[in-house]
């Protein structure tokens, strides 16, 4: 059973000014997060089963998020390009 990512407003703009770069990772990174969002590490490596999480991608390229398990929902809170 996959998870409903819902993508804060605030990403969503982030999101928008990627680089065409990051495009196909980002895509990547979203099926992922659909299907195993646990696979993220912590936010606050003191907490390692919290439920907000970052991830790496691309080259250059970071996704913080917040796993809902009761609702199997992913909310997308940030999405920095670094490079």
């Amino acid at each position: 059973m996959s998870y409903r990512l819902d993508i804060d407003p605030v990403a969503q703009a982030q999101i928008r000014a990627l680089p065409s770069v990051a495009l196909v990772a980002l895509a990547e990174v979203m099926s992922m997060l659909e299907l195993t969002p646990w696979a993220g590490r912590p936010i606050n490596e003191g907490n390692p089963d919290g439920n907000v999480r970052v991830l790496p991608f691309g080259t250059a390229a970071l996704i913080t998020y917040l796993i809902l398990e009761d609702q199997r929902r992913v909310d997308v809170l940030e999405v920095l390009w670094v490079g």
